[in-house]
């Protein structure tokens, strides 16, 4: 497990900063839980995005972004550096959207890419 002081590959704009901390109090997430960013194989093309609040393991490095821990496991910083998350509250779309300088091609719904 490796911790980082450097700044995080990926920006977390200040909206979803306000909604993942929100999700994490109201949740009652413990502060030995960070968010987890990372990638999965799968999804309409070819990877999806993991986001969600974990326990760190070994393979982790730990980034703090504006007093939120941050998982990530190296190998899968290759396909998100430079990725920005955003917090999406409007008429047609709500949720988070995640920005991705690395990915060639997405889906509709925005979960899924192809890089």
């Amino acid at each position: 497990m490796a911790t980082s002081t450097e700044n995080a590959p990926i920006k977390i704009t200040p909206s979803a900063l306000s909604q993942l901390k929100k999700i994490k109090e109201q949740e009652n997430i413990s502060d030995d839980h960070g968010l987890r960013v990372g990638v999965r194989g799968g999804g309409c093309s070819g990877f999806s995005y993991v986001l969600g609040f974990d326990l760190q393991t070994e393979k982790d490095t730990v980034y703090e972004i504006d007093g939120l821990k941050v998982f990530m496991e190296q190998a899968h910083a290759l396909y998100l550096v430079g990725m920005e998350i955003d917090w999406l509250e409007g008429l047609n779309n709500r949720g988070f959207a995640f920005n991705n300088p690395n990915a060639s091609s997405t889906c509709g719904c925005g979960s899924s890419f192809s890089a």
